[in-house]
């Protein structure tokens, strides 16, 4: 009924992207901070544009920042274009995408996507188990706020990956940590995601099923596909018995 095989016990989700379109707000947050960074370094002492300072893209975010650790992604995002900077500056970038990403949740608030929503339901109804793993630091509250904190079990997020000492995503410790929690190995779990380093997470860590959630178009599931997802549908619900 759920579009899992049968050895499934327990599902692991992420957050932003899969149950909440709290991605968007992510995306955007990145921008602003990446961008107020890059703006004043866009031209070289000649007053000539200097390439490696083009402002942030959607592409850049899948690429380089979706799904992983904060530093992670200020980081990955910096070494494309060349960049070095100190551990003081890596964090005031970071620590300003926090702070636009909060201003944007509290003036926008969180909406889960509907299929989501049923699937958690069916999911819930079934007796699957089910927990979210995410990199996001504000896990407790998006999930507070879309109200789904209900179906949740078991959380870890990025403040527990931090006080761990875990490797973010596309590393599987995170997930591995999950599973555990939940009771179940690897094998027993079915990992589900919108960002390709966390598809890449799934398929490292052995679980059972990894399912890709495709939120962009494009060649997005194209990519999820090569990275090793199992199935990608365009929104959770797909998965359910009888759905197209």
């Amino acid at each position: 009924m759920l579009g899992l095989p049968d050895a499934i016990k327990v599902a692991l989700f992420d957050l932003d992207g899969v149950l909440t379109t709290t991605a968007v707000l992510h995306r955007t947050a990145w921008g602003e901070a990446f961008d107020a960074f890059l703006s004043k370094r866009s031209t070289d002492g000649s007053g000539q544009p200097n390439e490696d300072y083009r402002p942030f893209t959607e592409q850049d975010y899948l690429d380089y920042v979706d799904g992983r650790p904060r530093a992670d992604g200020v980081r990955n995002f910096l070494a494309s274009r060349n960049v070095t900077v100190d551990d003081a500056t890596a964090d005031a970038i970071g620590e300003g995408k926090n702070n636009r990403f909060t201003a944007l949740l509290q003036r926008d608030g969180v909406t889960p996507y509907p299929g989501s929503v049923r699937y958690l339901q069916a999911a819930s109804d079934a007796g699957l188990g089910i927990a979210v793993v995410t990199s996001s630091k504000n896990g407790a509250a998006v999930l507070d706020a879309a109200d789904l904190s209900k179906f949740i079990r078991v959380r870890v997020d990025g403040i527990e990956v931090a006080r761990r000492g875990l490797p973010g995503k596309p590393a599987p410790d995170s997930y591995l940590l999950g599973a555990e929690l939940m009771g179940v190995p690897a094998a027993q779990a079915a990992v589900f995601e919108d960002a390709l380093s966390g598809i890449e997470s799934g398929v490292a860590g052995k679980f059972g099923y990894v399912v890709g959630i495709d939120r962009v178009g494009g060649t997005q599931a194209a990519s999820m596909t090569a990275a090793g997802a199992d199935v990608v549908v365009t929104d959770l619900d797909q998965l359910l018995e009888g759905e197209s």
